[in-house]
């Protein structure tokens, strides 16, 4: 039976999407690739993540590489602008809720900076987790399986009893090698659907009810027609 649920921040519990962010900024698909190789897809943003970078550093270092590539302008502006992205994904908190609601225990397992965990932390969202490992903490990225077993072994978790929740395939696989059941983030919809097709029932979350119509008065026997 499963008892904890290890949710993956960027991209599951709070918006991050950098192919799309640089599609709605640049429209230009070769573009797009040459910037995502010298931001998010760079190897000093996962050292960043990893701790192994400070902000500042990265950043430098990335700016360095953009002035090389004839890149400057377009990277200074999405290192500016990138943390709009991290908005609350609403409809998971509500999943996280009714998943504490029903006693299961929540973790985060995050590849995340410093500084963006430390401004994360700060949402009203935060205290429905027990606790979680961060890579900045631990000089280390997933997929590598240190970062799980790290889990695991901080919070006496047991594989068979525990469920992770990722949004990207590689995370996803690694987690599912060490034999922990693992779901790939599709929105919160399937989210709620995968869940229970390992016993995990929710009510899943919630629609907006519409107004109600007006109740038909009966016509009087009388009244005109009408048009």
């Amino acid at each position: 039976m499963y008892k904890n649920i290890v949710f993956d921040l960027g991209g599951v519990v709070v918006g991050f999407d950098p192919q799309n962010y640089l599609a709605d900024r640049f429209y230009d698909e070769v573009l797009e690739k040459e910037l995502f190789s010298l931001t998010f897809g760079s190897n000093e943003w996962r050292r960043m993540d990893s701790g192994e970078l400070t902000r500042e550093q990265a950043y430098a270092n990335m700016l360095e590489a953009a002035r090389k590539a004839g890149h400057h302008f377009e990277v200074q502006a999405i290192l500016d602008d990138w943390t709009s992205m991290l908005r609350t994904k609403t409809s998971v908190v509500a999943v996280m809720k009714e998943l504490r609601r029903r006693k299961y225990r929540l973790f985060y397992l995050s590849n995340i900076s410093r500084d963006v965990l430390t401004m994360v932390e700060q949402r009203s969202f935060w205290p429905l987790f027990e606790g979680g490992v961060a890579s900045c903490e631990l000089l280390v990225n997933k997929p590598s399986p240190v970062i799980f077993e790290t889990l695991l072994k901080k919070y006496d978790l047991e594989r068979d009893e525990t469920i992770f929740i990722d949004d990207y395939p590689l995370n996803v696989k690694a987690a599912y090698d060490l034999g922990i059941t693992a779901i790939q983030f599709q929105g919160a919809a399937n989210l709620v659907q995968s869940l229970s097709s390992y016993g995990v029932e929710l009510a899943g979350p919630k629609k907006s009810a519409g107004k109600k119509a007006p109740a038909k008065k009966e016509k009087q026997p009388k009244a005109k027609p009408e048009a």
